[in-house]
């Protein structure tokens, strides 16, 4: 059995860990779903009713795992559906690869059914959008839609024409004029060490410990330092403050927890922040106001 373009794609996914691929079928990712199946013994397709429905999980995957999520869509409005679970990750950071099907090469430009650009329509949602327009370059098109989306945790985006799919994997339609040559990369991503510097923990602390009535907002930063979030809390004696993607950090029954903020937020942090409080200390997430040491915050919306 030959080897195709799309097995170039699936067996760099294994190769950055990948083992779950949300989707829905179509005719525009046919060459996809055989490179899926070929290597099923590795990488698991879990079918959905509806393309939405594969975005949002590979989002909450990916919110649940701390790894990255992969959804599949075909060509069309099957690319188009996903865009609400995109932005549910985009807006969340959370590190989410989007794979769609394209129209055939001959036939871009032509209005062919169904044509869509897709790599158009995922500028604004997409940190890395790219269509592959020749086998060669897919490992490396792969490394730096993984790279990317772990970096900046965000979404990134590979679409790839119908013919290309199935393309021979060793394929060179044309011949190159440059003095270049496809890129060579590798499957490693070296996570940053997330230490801050002495310097800045020593003015943190000199902030809080000038605080008379300090309050801390926490976000989806703090997700794995629980313990840390309630040591420092109980010794400034200081209510915690919840943003909706750091619900989870402290548990809601906790006596230090005064509940969400923002728009879905609890009429309980509301009062309590409302004029008392010297300091903020947020993480990961923008808190809505900063409150400078003796300054009072604006005040709550009705």
């Amino acid at each position: 059995m030959k080897k195709i373009a799309t097995d170039l794609l699936v067996e760099r996914l294994i190769d950055w860990g990948v083992d779950t691929v949300f989707g829905l079928p179509g005719d525009g990712i046919n060459g996809i779903m055989e490179g899926l199946r070929r290597h099923q013994d590795q990488i698991r397709f879990v079918l959905v009713h509806h393309e939405e429905a594969a975005a949002f999980m590979a989002t909450g995957y990916a919110k649940s795992t701390g790894r990255l999520g992969v959804c599949l869509a075909t060509s069309g409005p099957g690319g188009i559906h996903l865009l609400n679970g995109l932005y549910d990750a985009k807006l969340d950071h959370v590190p989410v690869l989007a794979i769609t099907g394209m129209q055939e090469t001959q036939l871009l430009g032509t209005g062919y059914q169904q044509e869509v650009h897709l790599e158009k329509l995922y500028q604004d949602v997409a940190a890395y959008d790219v269509m592959a327009l020749v086998p060669g370059q897919i490992p490396a098109l792969v490394d730096r839609a993984m790279r990317t989306s772990l970096t900046q945790r965000t979404v990134t985006h590979l679409t790839f024409p119908n013919d290309l799919q199935v393309a021979p994997a060793g394929e060179e339609p044309y011949e190159g004029v440059a003095p270049a040559r496809l890129p060579v990369t590798a499957p490693v991503f070296a996570a940053p060490p997330g230490q801050p510097r002495q310097a800045d923990l020593e003015r943190a602390s000199a902030v809080l410990n000038q605080g008379e009535n300090v309050v801390m907002l926490v976000g989806a930063g703090a997700l794995h330092a629980r313990d840390e979030v309630l040591q420092v809390a109980e010794a400034l004696g200081s209510p915690i403050v919840k943003t909706l993607p750091g619900k989870a950090v402290v548990p809601d029954d906790h006596p230090l927890t005064t509940g969400g903020i923002g728009l879905l937020g609890h009429a309980r942090q509301r009062d309590r922040n409302g004029g008392r409080q010297d300091a903020v200390h947020g993480r990961h997430e923008l808190p809505l106001y900063q409150v400078p040491a003796g300054t009072r915050p604006p005040p709550a919306p009705p």
